[in-house]
C-alpha cells in the first residue's frame, strides 16, 4: 500500500508540474518533449533539470544572436518569438522539472 501511494504522489506532483507549464512551452515541447526532458532527436539537449540561470542566459544569448553554432538559427528564430517574462517563466519551468 505504502509503494502505492508514493507512485500515486510522484505522478501527483509531475502532473502538477506539467499544469504549470508556461503558456509559450508548446513551442519549446515540439522538440524538447514534455517537461522538456524527452527531445526529439539525440542532438538536442534536455531541458529539464538545468539551472534556472543557465537557461535564461542560453535563451537570451540566443534571442540577441550572440549564441552560434549547432542549432543557432533554429533556435533564434524561436527566441525571437519570446518577451523577456517568457524567457524567464520558461527557464524557471524547466528548472523545476525532474
Amino acid at each position: 500500500m505504502k509503494t502505492f501511494l508514493s507512485t500515486l504522489l510522484m505522478l501527483s506532483l509531475s502532473a502538477l508540474s506539467y499544469a504549470e507549464a508556461p503558456a509559450k512551452e508548446a513551442a519549446c515541447r515540439a522538440c524538447h518533449g514534455a517537461g522538456g526532458a524527452e527531445p526529439i532527436a539525440p542532438s538536442y539537449p534536455k531541458l529539464n533539470g538545468q539551472n534556472q540561470a543557465y537557461l535564461e542566459t542560453s535563451m537570451k544569448a540566443y534571442k540577441s544572436g550572440d549564441r552560434k553554432g549547432g542549432m543557432a538559427s533554429i533556435m533564434t528564430a524561436q527566441m525571437a518569438t519570446l518577451s523577456d517574462a517568457d524567457i524567464k517563466a520558461l527557464a524557471e519551468y524547466y528548472s523545476k522539472q525532474k
